[in-house]
């Protein structure tokens, strides 16, 4: 069977063509873009400079340095161990005669059902979790102004004690928002692992079948005819071998799931399959090459 080089790279592939869609920009990690109410005042912030200010001094140049005080610095040069000589190698049979075909996983997962349900099913997760902090945060700045209007009439621990109620409900709202992010997230690595994994298997399935022993992907190829394109061989596979995957409900956290026992595993996966009918022969040209 033909050797699959680099499964973190492809993997890397499939996660880059989605986790923009998949991941909101407003959960960034340490609060930043959350709206914090403000215990004081904001400090008056200083006047503009005025225009015809005096421009800011030329900074001289060092003088240089003694020529003794830097041959003091250089580093020493010190002497080489000797290293022992390799030996010569035997003569061994020469590689195979290459024959290349090129993929692009970004087309594949354009075609395949399971990264549209994917992206469908946990794109809208993401635009309800961004409605939600929008509506939260909508909800802090209202209760700040009437704060703010009512501070004459209140006494200063009045004031102090609304601040840390309201101080205390934004931090647990960061939380929850921080943990349904995280949860949207572990969703898709578990959906993703899942195209990933099969991926990888289709495409030695058909570069196998083509006789292919190294697959590249397009983008690092400047020029190749249309046989060495496997990409819509691939996608068609893929789509009829996994033509959805298993996504954790809404809500559900991945990691409590896994350790249930009740996330489906790649054993009951490889059930189905082959429920479904023998995976295609690899041809014995192709299986020594492992």
């Amino acid at each position: 069977m033909m050797r699959f080089s680099s499964k973190a790279a492809l993997l890397g592939a499939v996660c880059l063509s989605f986790s923009a869609a998949l991941i909101p920009a407003a959960q960034a990690e340490g609060g930043n873009g959350w709206f914090v109410p403000k215990s004081q005042p904001a400090a008056q912030a200083p006047h503009p400079a005025a225009r015809n200010a005096a421009p800011a001094p030329v900074a001289l140049p060092a003088p240089a340095a003694d020529s003794q005080e830097a041959a003091d610095q250089a580093p020493p040069v010190l002497p080489l161990p000797p290293i022992p000589s390799a030996p010569e190698i035997a003569k061994e049979a020469p590689p195979p005669t290459t024959i290349i075909g090129v993929i692009s996983v970004s087309g594949v997962m354009r075609q395949a059902s399971a990264a549209m349900q994917v992206e469908r099913v946990l794109g809208g997760r993401r635009d309800a979790l961004a409605q939600d902090l929008q509506r939260e945060q909508a909800g802090w700045r209202d209760e700040q102004q009437t704060l703010q209007a009512q501070a004459k009439s209140l006494t200063s621990d009045q004031i102090q004690t609304r601040e840390r109620s309201l101080q205390a409900k934004v931090m647990k709202a960061q939380r929850d928002f921080r943990n349904r992010n995280r949860i949207i997230q572990e969703a898709a690595q578990v959906s993703l692992g899942q195209i990933e994994r099969e991926l990888v298997q289709v495409i030695q399935k058909v570069a196998s079948a083509h006789g292919m022993n190294l697959v590249l992907h397009s983008e690092q190829v400047a020029l190749h005819v249309d046989g060495q394109d496997i990409t819509n061989e691939v996608a068609v596979n893929l789509n009829k071998v996994l033509p959805s995957v298993f996504i954790p409900e809404a809500n559900v956290d991945p990691e409590e799931l896994a350790k249930s026992g009740k996330m489906p595993t790649t054993a009951e996966g490889d059930q189905q399959v082959a429920a479904s009918g023998p995976a295609p022969a690899v041809t014995p040209a192709s299986a020594g090459k492992k």
